[in-house]
């Protein structure tokens, strides 16, 4: 199978999502996300294209920052929260809003979707399994098999399925300009890069703070701002809908960026798809605790052009490490 249809499997494999989601489902989309993490801002993106295609309506926008936690909603809405690996005690923020969620609505269908799960705390992990096996219409997507073996392991009350990134749902995505630098070093400089394992790539880099400019960072702030002030005010601005539209504008730059390369090498997840979807060779370096290992083995093995970064001292693809 040429990467081109192997990319296009991986999208009509989220149709999958119908079983939880059905078409023309109203729903609340809970954690849309407002910063400037550009791989999360393309999984917001085939998340709202997957909506679209399928006649999902959103009846509401919302994200940690200005959810009205507490309103009632109406009964026959599912409450739909975003996917990514923000799942576990790396990010508690997002998590503990997710718990809120939770807890706040048991009588309501809530789906978590394709996330990767991911605890340096055991107690943590039961912690949160304690919350959400009280819930009985709880829907937890994994993104690869480690996550989905630790979701089987500590969430057996709930409904568990694996699927790809929601980022797989943009499909195809074609080149803004002709490439003129050979290869892109694109790697992470934060608490999930893996040191080792990115000791070679000593040649220049960049990583998602190259893409944003320094004007888009204060814009983003500002909205962060606004958002929360927004909140106190009863949300009577269309901060989705102005982010949604600042987001596209990240979104292409983003595309551009990645179109001047001919191939890519990078210990982003979603450097690798973005690559991938642009039908780009890439290599994928693996993060500090097998993310993109797991997801590289779990969908993109053997997909034509890619390939990963090994080191036999680094455990790839077992369940979640505690």
């Amino acid at each position: 199978m040429d990467s081109k249809h192997s990319m296009i499997s991986l999208k009509k494999k989220l149709a999958g999502l119908l079983d939880m989601i059905p078409k023309q489902s109203e729903i609340i989309y809970a954690d849309y996300p407002l910063y400037g993490n550009v791989g999360d801002l393309f999984i917001m993106k085939g998340t709202e294209a997957f909506f679209k295609e399928n006649d999902i309506r959103v009846r509401k926008r919302w994200n940690p920052d200005n959810f009205p936690i507490g309103r009632k909603l109406d009964p026959n809405l599912i409450i739909v929260c975003q996917g990514g690996g923000n799942f576990g005690d790396l990010y508690p923020y997002y998590q503990g809003f997710r718990e809120k969620i939770v807890q706040t609505y048991p009588d309501h269908k809530i789906v978590i979707l394709p996330q990767s799960i991911y605890y340096q705390n055991e107690d943590n992990l039961k912690r949160t399994a304690d919350i959400f096996s009280a819930h009985s219409n709880l829907h937890i997507i994994t993104r690869e098999k480690a996550s989905y073996a630790t979701a089987q392991a500590y969430f057996q009350n709930n409904h568990i399925k694996l699927l790809p990134d929601m980022a797989h749902q943009l499909f195809p995505i074609i080149p803004t300009q002709q490439p003129t630098g050979q290869k892109l070093r694109f790697i992470r400089t934060d608490h999930e890069a893996n040191d080792e394992l990115q000791r070679h790539a000593q040649a220049e880099s960049y990583d998602w703070r190259t893409v944003l400019s320094a004007s888009d960072r204060r814009t983003i702030a500002f909205l962060q701002t606004l958002n929360v002030l927004n909140k106190k005010a009863g949300n009577p601005l269309p901060i989705a809908f102005i982010w949604r539209k600042y987001s596209d504008y990240i979104i292409n730059k983003a595309i551009r960026f990645f179109s001047r390369y001919k191939s890519v090498e990078t210990s982003r997840l979603h450097g690798h798809i973005l690559s991938s979807l642009l039908q780009k060779e890439n290599t994928v370096i693996d993060n500090s605790y097998g993310k993109n290992a797991n997801y590289y083995h779990t969908w993109m093995e053997g997909v034509p052009n890619t390939q990963i970064i090994r080191d036999a001292l680094k455990k790839e693809n077992l369940p979640a490490h505690m």
